[in-house]
C-alpha cells in the first residue's frame, strides 16, 4: 500500500520562520568569523534598513496590490529629512533669501485655497475650468518673481560648504518621524493624482515622480546642497574617537583583550543595530495588528478583486489611499535611518530602477503578503547583495589559479567579480519563482 510522502518534522509552516532566521544569523555570524565582525555589522544594519523598506512595498503591494515602482523616491524624502532636522540653520543664508523663499510660499498658499474655494464654489465647469488655470499660471509666475532672486542669494552663500538654508538643529533621531510625514505627505499628494489609474499605468507614473522628487533634490542647491552633499551629519550613538579616549571604553576593551580602534567601530555599529532593530520590532508588531484584524482583511479582499469589494460597499479609493500612505511612510523612515547611518546625505546614490528592483526582489522573494516574509526576503536579499562580489572574486580566483598572472583571460575574469551580484540575484529569483512562487515564507492563506 503507498503512503503519501510526509514533509520533514522540523520544516512545518511553524517552525520555517524562526529557521531560516536562525539560518540568516548563521551566515552574519560566518561573515564576523571568516571576514571581520565590522563588516558582519555593517551589513546587518542594512540588513535591518532593507527589511522596514521592504516592509513598507509590502504593505502597498502585499496588503492592497498597488504596484509602486517610486520607493526611492519616498527613501529619498526621509534622507532630506535628516538633513532638514539636524544640520544648524545657516544665518546668513536665511538673512540673504529667507523672507524671498516665505513670500513666494505665501503665494503658493494663497493660489492653492483659491483653487480650492473656485473648484467648490464656481458650479458652471467651464467658468471653473478656466479660473484654475489662471490662477496656477499667475501664482506660479509671481511666486517666481520672490524664489528666483532669493534662491541665487542663498545659494552665493559660502557656496564651497553651505550655500543653503540648513536645518533645525535638532536630534538626528527626530528625521525618522519627519522622514515618514515627509514621505506620506507626498504619497497623499500622489494618491489624489494617481490612484485612479489602471496598475500598470500608476507603476509608471510613481517611477516618473520618484524620478521628480529625486531631480528637484539633485538640483534645489538652497534646500539640502544638491549634488554637492551634505556630509558630517549628526548621528544618535557616540563617535569612534570619543570612545577611545574614554576612561570606561578603554577599560572594557582593554578587560576584553580587543583592539581600542576595532572595539569602537563595533560598539558604534552595535548601538546602531539596537536603534534600528527596535523600529523594525515596532513596525512589525503593528504591521502584524492591522494585517491580521478586520482592516487588514478587507485590504486583502479588496485586493483580490476590487469589483466585488465595491459592491459589498466598500470605498476602494480610499483605502488605496491609506495602505499607499502607510507605505509610504514606512519607506521614508528607512530612507531617513539609512541617511543617518552614512552620516551623509548624498542624492545621487539613489537610483529608481535600481534600488527599487532590489527591493521588489526583496518582497518577491520573502512572500508577497507575509510580513515576516518582507523582513527575512530584506535581510537575505542584501546580504547576498553585497557578498556576492567577494564570493564571485574569490570564485575567480580558485578558477583560475593554474593560470599565469598577467594571462589576459584572467584579468579578465577577475576584473568580472562585481557582477556576480547581478547573476546570483537573477538566479535567486528564478529558483524562487520556479520552485516557491508565493515566496519562501508564503502569506497565511484562509484567515
Amino acid at each position: 500500500m503507498r503512503t503519501k510522502l510526509s514533509r520533514p518534522v522540523l520544516w512545518t509552516p511553524r517552525l520555517r520562520t524562526p529557521l531560516l532566521f536562525v539560518g540568516m544569523a548563521a551566515l552574519l555570524i560566518a561573515v564576523g568569523v571568516g571576514q571581520s565582525w565590522v563588516v558582519s555589522l555593517s551589513i546587518l544594519n542594512l540588513c535591518l534598513i532593507s527589511a522596514i523598506m521592504a516592509l513598507g512595498l509590502n504593505m502597498q503591494w502585499g496588503y492592497a496590490g498597488l504596484l509602486n515602482v517610486g520607493v526611492m523616491g519616498f527613501a529619498a524624502l526621509g534622507g532630506l529629512a535628516g538633513v532638514l532636522i539636524s544640520q544648524s540653520p545657516v544665518a546668513d543664508a536665511w538673512s540673504a533669501g529667507g523672507a524671498g523663499l516665505g513670500i513666494a510660499l505665501a503665494v503658493v498658499v494663497a493660489a492653492a485655497l483659491l483653487i480650492v474655494l473656485l473648484r467648490r464654489f464656481v458650479r458652471r465647469k467651464p467658468l471653473r475650468t478656466a479660473g484654475t488655470a489662471v490662477v496656477l499660471v499667475a501664482g506660479f509666475f509671481i511666486a517666481r518673481i520672490f524664489f528666483d532672486p532669493a534662491v541665487d542669494e542663498i545659494e552665493r552663500i559660502d557656496s564651497a560648504t553651505t550655500g543653503y538654508l540648513g536645518g533645525a538643529g535638532l536630534p538626528i533621531i527626530l528625521s525618522w518621524i519627519v522622514g515618514g510625514l515627509l514621505a506620506a505627505g507626498a504619497a497623499w499628494l500622489i494618491g489624489k493624482v494617481a490612484l485612479g489609474l489602471r496598475s500598470d499605468y500608476f507603476a509608471i507614473a510613481t517611477l516618473g515622480i520618484a524620478e521628480i522628487v529625486i531631480t528637484v533634490i539633485k538640483n534645489e542647491d538652497w534646500l539640502s546642497r544638491g549634488v554637492k552633499n551634505v556630509t558630517g551629519l549628526d548621528r544618535p550613538v557616540p563617535y569612534e574617537i570619543d570612545l577611545q579616549q574614554s576612561s570606561w571604553f578603554l577599560d572594557l576593551v582593554h578587560w576584553l583583550g580587543a583592539d581600542p580602534i576595532t572595539g569602537s567601530s563595533i560598539f558604534v555599529k552595535l548601538c546602531y543595530a539596537v536603534l534600528f532593530a527596535l523600529v523594525l520590532i515596532a513596525i512589525v508588531w503593528l504591521a502584524e495588528r492591522a494585517l491580521n484584524s478586520p482592516w487588514g482583511r478587507m485590504m486583502r479582499a479588496i485586493r483580490d478583486n476590487e469589483d466585488a469589494a465595491a459592491a459589498m460597499g466598500k470605498d476602494v479609493t480610499r483605502r488605496h489611499m491609506q495602505i499607499f500612505v502607510l507605505g509610504a511612510a514606512v519607506t521614508g523612515i528607512a530612507g531617513a535611518m539609512l541617511t543617518t547611518l552614512d552620516g551623509q546625505f548624498t542624492p545621487g546614490s539613489y537610483q529608481p530602477l535600481r534600488f527599487t528592483f532590489l527591493v521588489w526582489v526583496m518582497v518577491i522573494v520573502g512572500g508577497s503578503g507575509n510580513n515576516w516574509g518582507a523582513v527575512f526576503g530584506g535581510f537575505l536579499v542584501w546580504f547576498v547583495w553585497v557578498e556576492a562580489e567577494p564570493a564571485g572574486f574569490w570564485l575567480m580566483d580558485a578558477i583560475t589559479a593554474g593560470l599565469p598572472e598577467d594571462k589576459p583571460l584572467r584579468a579578465h575574469l577577475l576584473d568580472s567579480a562585481a557582477y556576480m551580484r547581478l547573476i546570483v540575484m537573477g538566479l535567486i529569483l528564478l529558483l524562487v519563482m520556479r520552485f516557491s512562487p508565493r515566496g519562501i515564507i508564503p502569506e497565511r492563506r484562509g484567515r
